[in-house]
């Protein structure tokens, strides 16, 4: 379906097209603009109400910047939508986050324009500020610097590490916070309520006002008069808003907040803050989802719809005459409230992803044992390990992708003291068409390694489960359960609970010549693959590893005794993985045989769907079975059936 651009909006393909429009035409590009995402997104899918909100706020940007010669840095990227089209990229916007197309997120190998790839959350103000450290020391005193930075985004650790530097710099920064009290679900914390507390000070909005047209212009009085007025603003703020400011208390300049939907008073205050030095935030409130009523209505459902019809707001599903496999994420749901019923010590923990992994269950059943803690997985694992101390069973569900932030946490926090944390790693694998910042490759690497941890991986519902059950049971120590994105492969999953022996795989089939060896759901690719093998006469054995810490030394050794090739199977990096575990054991006991491995290889994967993205990568079904072939000797008969 060709889409197409509003009469101005066709006629920008690059900001310096914008910047030959008046000031008062910048209206209608904006509604042209955000009409225009709306268009796309509604019958291609993508991140949906973030950049509807910064759509005033992009426009404005690019009217008053030198980009890309100035160094615009989007957080995250769920908000760059306008940017993109704005920068080159509206006749190509339609393949956004398609295989092959153009990435959701801002990435420097893409654009000039896009300054810092990003995709995880609160980098923006750090790698800001590398950029204005290097323009100042190589003379480039005109040069902006700008982080677009979202108030949830402010709630990481990693944000305040940049603001507490950056205040003691002289570089060319401005930091604009868009303030819509939303990351994917509500903000959280105590920075919430200062914003709030901020944007509510009505005596302090009215000064606001006064206090910005004095300080565009004092500049040209001289540096006493500058200074001077600078220390009585300080004061009257601190006065009328009944506290320090925060971020001028880290020796920024803080200005606002403002209507960040007013694009010609943004156009004229971002002029403004051009001639003021040193650092500065400029605080915008913005409403997430702006100009789609439902958007607006319901945030977190409209952050990433799926598609949709623009015109009734209908959600458009699947619809299946029978029952489906539920998603994982929601299997980790209800299981966890089942479980907690029962043991009173689980407690649940996600660092601002509750209606993603689905602990929004257990938040609204029991809300006294459930937190979102904030964009702060650094804190997610150690504030888990603080419960853990006294004797309680905390489930920290962290995205695979998400939990490197917190590696540190894991060992020095967890693992050295043998706290019985469990780690569910939602979005284990390849994670689909949010891209390489989101897949989860490594997690089975960089958990195995470290002593004391149990790293394991369900095939299916029964076992992610069962492997619940497993972990909250006493003194099971770090103990982690990785799975996808997605649905699983059980219809009838909700199955009483059954420990499983840690360390204990399985053999699903028999079979001579080959052998594969799965961890996780990827094995139902292997069971897909062997069914259509045996129909052209091979019949390799399968076992599901489960584990991949401790590995299953009992079932590996009959493998080797009876297997000379041996295929490994993993959602996952192929170094340091699985298979890189089982010619470890191969080699410390002397076995030979020739292993092949399949799984994430060692390059950055760019986003698609997942069955696009397994077969690109060379472990789904049809390459199994295709390795099966090249490697294994063809049977007129079942020798083990028989």
């Amino acid at each position: 379906m060709q889409v197409k651009a509003g009469e101005l909006l066709e006629n920008i393909n690059y900001p310096s097209d914008l910047k030959k429009l008046s000031e008062d035409q910048l209206e209608q590009v904006c509604q042209e603009l955000r009409q225009y995402i709306i268009d796309i997104v509604s019958v291609n899918g993508g991140h949906f109400a973030a950049s509807l909100g910064v759509v005033e706020l992009t426009v404005a940007l690019h009217y008053v910047l030198n980009t890309p010669y100035d160094q615009l840095v989007w957080d995250v990227g769920h908000q760059a939508y306008g940017h993109k089209i704005l920068t080159g990229r509206r006749d190509v916007f339609d393949t956004n986050r398609l295989y092959g197309g153009i990435s959701g997120f801002p990435k420097r190998s893409e654009s000039e324009y896009d300054t810092f790839g990003v995709g995880h959350s609160s980098t923006s103000i750090s790698a800001a500020l590398g950029m204005a450290v290097a323009s100042h020391y190589k003379g480039e005193t005109g040069r902006q610097h700008v982080a677009v930075i979202g108030d949830g985004s402010m709630t990481a650790g990693m944000a305040f590490e940049a603001l507490n530097h950056a205040g003691i710099e002289s570089s060319n920064l401005l930091v604009i916070l868009n303030d819509n009290n939303m990351a994917i679900d509500p903000n959280v914390g105590a920075l919430k309520d200062y914003l709030t507390s901020i944007t509510t000070s009505k005596p302090y909005n009215r000064f606001r006002d006064d206090i910005a047209s004095v300080l565009a212009k004092i500049s040209s009085i001289g540096p006493d008069a500058y200074n001077m007025v600078q220390k009585i603003e300080k004061s009257i703020k601190g006065t009328l808003l009944k506290r320090s400011n925060f971020f001028e208390a880290l020796k920024f300049r803080y200005f606002g907040p403002i209507d960040g939907h007013d694009v010609k008073n943004m156009v004229k205050i971002l002029k403004d803050l051009r001639d003021i030095p040193g650092p500065k935030l400029l605080h915008c409130i913005t409403t997430k989802g702006k100009g789609y009523a439902l958007a607006e209505k319901d945030q977190t459902k409209w952050h990433a719809p799926g598609l949709f019809d623009k015109i009734t707001g209908e959600i458009k599903k699947t619809t299946y005459e029978k029952p489906q496999p539920p998603k994982y994420q929601d299997v980790f749901g209800l299981s966890i409230i089942e479980l907690a019923e029962v043991n009173p010590k689980i407690m649940g923990i996600t660092p601002a992803m509750p209606s993603g992994c689905s602990l929004n269950l257990m938040m609204k059943a029991m809300p006294n044992r459930a937190f979102d803690v904030g964009i702060a997985e650094q804190h997610a694992v150690t504030f888990s390990a603080g419960l853990a101390t006294q004797g309680l069973i905390p489930f920290c569900n962290i995205y695979s992708s998400f939990m490197q932030r917190a590696y540190d946490q894991v060992i020095h926090d967890v693992a050295i003291q043998k706290l019985n944390v469990v780690f569910c790693l939602d979005r284990a694998g390849i994670a689909g068409a949010d891209g390489p910042t989101h897949h989860g490759a490594y997690d089975l690497a960089y958990m195995r390694c470290i002593p004391n941890m149990t790293v394991s991986a369900p095939m299916n519902e029964e076992e992610l489960r069962n492997l619940m059950y497993t972990a909250q049971q006493d003194d099971m120590g770090p103990f982690v359960i990785r799975y996808p994105r997605g649905n699983g492969v059980m219809v009838d999953w909700q199955r009483p609970f059954k420990a499983i022996q840690v360390g204990k795989g399985r053999k699903l089939t028999d079979g001579d010549d080959v052998a594969i060896l799965t961890i996780g759901h990827v094995g139902n690719q292997a069971v897909k693959a062997i069914q259509e093998l045996n129909t052209e006469g091979y019949y390799p054995a399968h076992y599901d590893m489960r584990f991949v810490k401790p590995l299953d030394e009992v079932l590996l050794q009959e493998v080797f005794k009876k297997f000379s090739k041996v295929i490994t199977v993993e959602d996952g990096c192929l170094e340091g993985g699985m298979g890189s575990a089982i010619l470890e054991f191969m080699a410390d006991h002397n076995y030979k045989a020739q292993v092949v491995r399949l799984g994430i290889p060692d390059r950055v994967v760019e986003h698609g769907e997942q069955p696009e993205l397994w077969a690109e990568c060379g472990y789904n079904a049809d390459a199994i079975a295709a390795q099966v072939r090249e490697i294994g000797i063809k049977s007129s008969t079942n020798t083990i059936a028989s």
